[in-house]
């Protein structure tokens, strides 16, 4: 990417670029999510908030963690930049040689670990899940065992997701996962109604496995071309296979601060009443909606240009803070209505997914109220990431480190006060203590976001949201909010699906009404899209 004046026509034209490479990635996304929806809303069905139910939400977090640590997040950062940069100076050559070298490291390291995995799922199990015991112990044992070699599959699946970004094919790499939600939907109606919930949830997981060897196979083709004759090589002294390496260590341990924070979340959750696991579970399935939908879109088009960036210091630093401010209005109009509709419609909005067989009444409450606590965090997780981003741009993966640690930190300390004496201190059953526990790791994501911000200050100047532009969006939301709210009313006993289309249709009319009497720059922007 040249550098050039902000308002060049050259320069629109990229800013237009970046903004349908967002929106290429936000609809495949949404595809993937929406297909996620559907999966959550069948399993809600027939697990409800059961032990099985628990028990395989349990399971399915200790070999994700395989997924997340070598996957999308950590090669998006250590492997794109560099294979970017290469393609942006047209060394195809070589971009082929570290693509190769990359897949053939990261193969070994998965087998290694996926073998280590299974062999050791007993001692993961005691240190991720002692609140388990007997039956439900047994039977997450025998789910993490099935699990793992899926996961694996799925840290394949990532590598192919940073090539088609780094050459701009954005749209395949985030619906391929719509392939592997169809497979566990597949298997849940197919095996569902025959089956006790134990049996279901060992079927299901097999399903797992067999729908993330069908995501890589959709992403494989399309690969292979842009690929054409790489080969597969274990040569790890090559300087840009170095570089990726020397990255990938300092964002393999940030991926890892950020995911002892989620399982410390799990691990408590394990310590209150069954359902709490499940509940936790199908919270996050809607709270990280738009963190990934918006954060991750903005950040995953932005992340391959940010890194092409050429010129001098002050000329890079220009186009990044450019780019940076541009990312958080965006992120932030959709993102911070997101969480005032969690809010204040949760309710509407968790019947619409999952109120349906084992799923009550009663589950709807808890659930709602997990994905309330989780609203206090959310614009600061989505904010993060594109900061995130920008730090990885400048090959700095070290400061990410250790703003990640602060905040792992806080969310050990202030999850264990807010999940196990809160609920105490307020007169209220100890299972809501699931609720401080959400909202605590939302305090401690905003701690992480400032720190994040004023790293970069010096680096690239001042950039954030204006305050003006913040009070508008907050404006817009909450009267969109109390129109869903009155809405309600009048269809409350609407069937749910229905119900939540009507409140959440005037929520989105009423914000979008707001925001265009406001001149609201960005939604000008997605009404030309």
């Amino acid at each position: 990417m040249e550098v050039m004046d902000s308002g060049s026509a050259t320069g629109s034209q990229t800013r237009f670029a970046s903004k349908g490479s967002a929106a290429l990635v936000a609809a495949g996304i949404l595809l993937s999510r929406l297909a996620g929806l559907v999966r959550e809303r069948v399993f809600a069905h027939y697990f409800g908030s059961s032990q099985a139910a628990d028990a395989f939400k349990a399971a399915f977090k200790i070999p994700n963690l395989l997924q997340n640590l070598f996957g999308e997040g950590v090669l998006s950062a250590s492997f794109i930049p560099v294979y970017a940069a290469l393609l942006a100076r047209g060394d195809e050559e070589e971009a082929r040689r570290v693509a190769g070298a990359v897949l053939a490291l990261l193969s070994l390291c998965t087998a290694v670990l996926v073998t280590l995995g299974v062999v050791a799922t007993p001692y993961f199990i005691d240190a991720i899940a002692p609140g388990f015991h007997g039956a439900e112990r047994e039977l997450t044992i025998r789910l993490v065992r099935i699990l793992f070699p899926g996961a694996g599959l799925l840290v394949m699946s990532a590598w192919c997701l940073g090539i088609l970004n780094s050459h701009r094919r954005f749209f395949l790499s985030y619906a391929a996962p719509v392939a592997w939600n169809a497979v566990m939907i597949a298997t849940l109606i197919g095996f569902g109604r025959r089956d006790t919930q134990f049996d279901l949830a060992t079927t299901l997981a097999w399903g797992s496995v067999g729908g993330s060897a069908l995501q890589i196979g959709m992403q494989w083709p399309a690969v292979k071309k842009l690929v054409r004759g790489m080969r597969l090589s274990l040569e790890h002294r090559a300087p840009q296979v170095r570089e990726v390496i020397r990255n990938f260590t300092p964002v393999f341990f940030s991926r890892g601060v950020v995911q002892i924070s989620a399982y410390v979340d799990a691990l408590l959750a394990t310590l209150l009443p069954t359902g709490a696991v499940a509940s936790l579970a199908y919270a996050q399935i809607l709270y990280l909606l738009p963190v990934s939908l918006f954060g991750m879109s903005v950040s995953a088009a932005e992340l391959p240009a940010m890194s092409g960036a050429v010129g001098t210091g002050s000329d890079v630093a220009a186009v990044l803070r450019r780019r940076l401010n541009t990312g958080l209005r965006q992120i932030t109009f959709f993102v911070l209505p997101s969480a005032i509709a969690f809010l204040a419609l949760g309710d509407v909005i968790v019947s619409a997914i999952f109120l349906t067989g084992a799923f009550r009444h009663h589950d709807v409450l808890y659930v709602w109220g997990a994905l309330a606590g989780a609203t206090v965090g959310l614009l600061a997780s989505a904010l993060g990431r594109l900061y995130s981003s920008t730090y990885y741009a400048l090959r700095d993966t070290r400061n990410p480190l250790r703003y990640a640690s602060v905040r792992v930190a806080l969310t050990t300390v202030l999850g264990y006060v807010a999940a196990f004496y809160l609920p105490g201190w307020f007169g209220v059953e100890a299972r809501w203590g699931l609720v401080g526990l959400t909202a605590s790791a939302g305090i401690a994501a905003w701690v992480e976001f400032t720190l994040l911000r004023r790293g970069l200050r010096e680096r690239v100047g001042e950039t954030g949201v204006p305050a003006m532009f913040l009070a508008q969006i907050w404006v817009a939301s909450l009267l969109a909010a109390g129109a869903g709210r009155g809405v309600y009313v009048y269809v409350a006993r609407l069937y749910p699906p229905l119900a939540a289309v009507l409140v959440l249709g005037a929520f989105g009319a009423v914000y979008a009404a707001t925001t265009a009497a406001m001149r609201v720059p960005e939604l000008r922007g997605l009404l030309r899209k």
